[in-house]
């Protein structure tokens, strides 16, 4: 495993879900995992108090749901067809079930849960990622193996993206409803199962997962105790939209890969100086820039690689900048960090069908009135801003998040702009950090990036902060090179950051700047609907 913390092997898969591939408008659907010739197979006898808990399960009631599955899994190994082995996969009681709470909605819900002896009192919801449609059986056999009940949803978009199409109701359930309902139904499951409440719950996920994870946080305060949300996608619409401005400015103008590298080194270069020494121009710890750094990363870049023309100058500015609005020039959102690589800035092109339709011509959406007519109908269930996270805290909820420095599919930025409206909301700083604290990782990109790759036990660090009340502070997060860590980085909760202590060489907390972001504007985030 690489020398990765226990809680990463055991849940990074879900909880550092990319939204989807750099160049796609969908996932696909993941298939079912096959038993491995010589593993066990299921087990056919079950001890009497076992099956006096399946048989409990088997009558349970859900509203809106059909519980589908109900069997005790002893399979040690499975080959997923991606040709992945998985081995030593722990006893396990496997709950599926399908919600219904609308007509159009169709929610698959998986619940894992070891044998009773081996449950540690706690709940664990993990996300999913991309535009979901499926869900990673093996991903919960992890959580299992640590004593953890685990349950995930495909958010009821099944069989593909395409389901979204013209359909509030997967609107919703992608949004919000299929992850609260999801919550409510695990928690009947595991109560129903072990015969006693659970002691806590948290969820963790990341990308599509940490906007599952804020919208909890928003709009269900009591689903959980502590929360932590990676790289989350939360500002949705305007993300998407971000997306969308790339992938016209890049479909007219296109780089070479060479010569996005060119950008990047560049970038990297420009910035070294802002920098530690032992990262100096390898990545950018802290991509906040202005207009002034952004002209300069332009002008070294085509000194460095004659091939880039003034159109291609044209191209970055944009890009790098960020959308506005056609009409207004309201900001949408901020651009491309510096530093980051064109992976992933593109694609994920899905919700304008689920608006417009699959016919409409991509390069024909407009980001005046095209614009306004998509952030109407999505925005009030996908995006996860609201900054009042006042019942959260007062029933002592603990929220981590953590953004990567380096990530062009959902950059740093939106999450320090959101952090900033829940300081504004709250009054000050201190207030927010008691129960909620921001981490940027240098160098982290939408997984993997050319910088921090191995984040620390982050759910270890929820769960202490809830049931031990000891925040988080000094975190350390690893670069893995070929399964060895070749670099260890102090992280610090926001807006303090890492620095240099040239006197001993080593690193050492600094006071970071605050905001220093583009706003996106009151206009792409309406008010969240039910």
């Amino acid at each position: 495993m690489n020398g990765r913390s226990a809680t990463r092997s055991l849940i990074g898969a879900l909880a550092c879900m990319a939204i989807v591939g750099p160049h796609s408008q969908g996932n696909s659907l993941t298939p079912s995992p096959v038993i491995a010739k010589d593993s066990p197979v299921m087990q056919t006898a079950v001890s009497p108090d076992l099956d006096n808990r399946l048989t409990t399960l088997k009558a349970l009631k859900i509203d809106s749901a059909t519980i589908t599955l109900v069997e005790h899994d002893v399979t040690q190994t499975v080959v997923t067809p991606d040709g992945q082995t998985h081995n030593s996969l722990p006893p396990r009681t496997v709950v599926k079930m399908v919600l219904n709470p609308a007509k159009g909605s169709n929610i698959n819900v998986e619940i894992c849960m070891p044998d009773a002896e081996k449950w540690n009192g706690r709940l664990l919801g993990l996300g999913n990622g991309g535009a979901a449609g499926h869900i990673n059986s093996i991903g919960l056999c992890g959580p299992v193996s640590g004593g953890y009940a685990a349950a995930t949803t495909d958010m009821g978009t099944a069989p593909s993206p395409e389901s979204g199409v013209g359909n509030k109701e997967v609107w919703k359930d992608f949004g919000f409803r299929a992850t609260h309902l999801m919550t409510t139904a695990a928690k009947e499951v595991v109560r129903a199962y072990y015969g006693k409440d659970i002691a806590f719950s948290y969820f963790v996920g990341g990308s599509t997962g940490g906007q599952q994870a804020l919208q909890e946080a928003q709009r269900y305060p009591d689903d959980y105790d502590g929360i932590f949300a990676n790289i989350p996608a939360h500002c949705r619409t305007p993300l998407h939209a971000y997306f969308l401005w790339n992938w016209q400015i890049l479909a007219k103008c296109p780089f070479t890969k060479e010569q996005e590298k060119t950008v990047v080194d560049a970038g990297n270069e420009y910035m070294a100086s802002r920098e530690t020494p032992p990262v100096a121009g390898k990545f950018v710890s802290d991509p906040r820039c202005n207009g002034k750094d952004i002209d300069a990363v332009i002008a070294l870049a085509l000194r460095k690689d004659p091939t880039l023309t003034e159109a291609h100058a044209i191209a970055l500015r944009k890009i790098f900048e960020g959308p506005t609005h056609a009409i207004t020039h309201e900001r949408i959102f901020d651009g491309l960090p510096i530093g980051a690589s064109f992976d992933g800035a593109t694609g994920n092109l899905y919700l304008f069908n689920w608006v417009f339709g699959a016919n409409k011509p991509l390069a024909d959406i407009d980001f005046g009135k095209d614009f306004d007519t998509y952030t109407a109908a999505l925005g009030p269930y996908l995006n996860a801003e609201n900054p009042d996270l006042s019942a959260f805290e007062k029933r002592g909820g603990k929220l981590i998040v953590a953004a990567g420095s380096a990530d062009a599919c959902v950059p740093a930025h939106v999450s320090i702009d959101y952090y900033e409206r829940v300081i504004e909301r709250f009054g000050s700083l201190d207030k927010v950090q008691s129960f909620f604290r921001f981490y940027i990782i240098p160098g982290m990109a939408h997984g993997g990036g050319p910088g921090i790759n191995g984040e620390p036990d982050m759910l270890g660090a929820v769960r202490q902060w809830r049931e031990k009340g000891i925040a988080p502070t000094e975190i350390h997060g690893n670069r893995y090179v070929d399964g060895k860590v070749v670099l260890t980085m102090p992280l610090y909760p926001y807006p303090a950051k890492t620095g240099w202590d040239a006197a001993t060489s080593t690193f050492k907390q600094v006071d970071g700047p605050r905001g220093g972001v583009q706003r996106v504007s009151d206009r792409c985030l309406p008010p969240a609907a039910e």
